[in-house]
């Protein structure tokens, strides 16, 4: 009896590991390391570059070619259509234009007097104006020197009087000089005279 109970627990035991494994315990699931790959000759690719690019603008068909690649170039960017052509020499000659007129001293706000070239600025404080004459030259040889007599009045409406300030400095053959004086009115605009024994230099400036 106690051999017929082992025999039928051993049967009993098994029969249960069996029940708990996978139904596809014997199936394979992958070929494994040794397993070749598929034959590429065989596969069928419904994907055709050339007919899709056969349809395709002529710019798309340009990126894909490779004959038409050429080394980089900063020019044909910017002009590669009309409009971007007519922008870009546009602006070539707006700074040809601006670079002239900064040659010919239209933007530039200096004076000359005999050789001298001046920059002339005027500075408010309280009841004066402080004028700062700034003197600079390029050859001696073509330069006037000596005493420069200067007069200085406010701009008033026509027919008033006004007063006229007096003063004088000396330029001398130095490369740049700089001259400081105070005019006892406080005006927004100023007429200034620079008078040399041949030459007499008119303008007005407003004082900052």
């Amino acid at each position: 009896m106690v051999a017929d109970r082992q025999i039928y627990g051993r049967s009993a035991l098994t029969d249960d590991n069996e029940s708990r494994q996978r139904p596809n315990a014997n199936y394979k699931l992958s070929k494994g390391e040794n397993a070749s790959p598929p034959d590429e000759e065989g596969l069928v690719f419904y994907y055709n570059r050339e007919r899709r690019l056969a349809k395709a603008p002529q710019s798309v068909r340009d990126l894909y070619d490779k004959s038409s690649h050429k080394g980089f170039n900063l020019l044909r960017p910017l002009i590669a259509d009309k409009p971007r052509s007519i922008i870009f020499f546009t602006i070539i000659i707006l700074c040809v234009t601006i670079l002239m007129l900064s040659v010919l001293g239209y933007f530039d706000k200096a004076y000359k007097l005999e050789g001298n070239k001046l920059e002339i600025s005027g500075t408010r404080y309280e009841d004066v104006v402080i004028v700062i004459v700034k003197k600079s030259i390029n050859s001696a040889k073509s330069c006037y020197f000596g005493a420069v007599e200067i007069a200085v009045s406010p701009v008033v409406p026509e027919g008033e009087e006004f007063p006229v300030f007096y003063h004088r400095v000396i330029f001398n053959p130095a490369q740049e000089e700089e001259y400081r004086f105070a005019v006892p009115f406080n005006s927004g605009e100023l007429a200034m005279v620079f008078q040399t024994e041949k030459t007499a230099l008119k303008f007005r400036m407003k004082p900052e």
